[in-house]
């Protein structure tokens, strides 16, 4: 049933002359800070912790479940592509190092002289033989 326009007036009129008891309002203010301290110590420690952790775990929604189950997945499969395999390695037997200097077989002056460097040929396109 919805209430009249008058008898939503005699009832404010009636409730405008209630007041609460003197003290009232500073009691209410001092339960209020003590339950906000009592809730304050209650999140702290680690039970806080546990509390904190079960809620967000009561929170997820199963589409959250199944992304966070696609993550786990992509990461352990990546992890198998990317770690290198424990492979033996054979090493050849180390050989002693020659420092002796072998001379080339034909002398670059010769392989010069053969070149025709004259200045008919320059800039012409071609294959030379030697």
């Amino acid at each position: 049933m919805k209430p009249s326009v008058e008898q939503i007036e005699s009832l404010l009129a009636l409730k405008r002359y209630e007041r609460p008891e003197e003290g009232y309002w500073q009691d209410f203010l001092g339960e209020f800070h003590h339950r906000q301290r009592q809730q304050a110590m209650a999140n702290t420690g680690i039970s806080g912790l546990w509390n904190r952790v079960t809620t967000w775990f009561a929170d997820v929604k199963p589409s959250g479940w199944a992304y966070g189950a696609g993550l786990a997945y992509a990461t352990a499969i990546i992890a198998l592509v990317m770690v290198p395999r424990g492979t033996d390695v054979e090493n050849e037997p180390a050989t002693p190092v020659n420092y002796q200097v072998v001379p080339p077989a034909a002398e670059p002056v010769e392989q010069l002289e053969q070149l025709d460097l004259s200045p008919e040929t320059q800039g012409s396109v071609g294959e030379q033989t030697f």
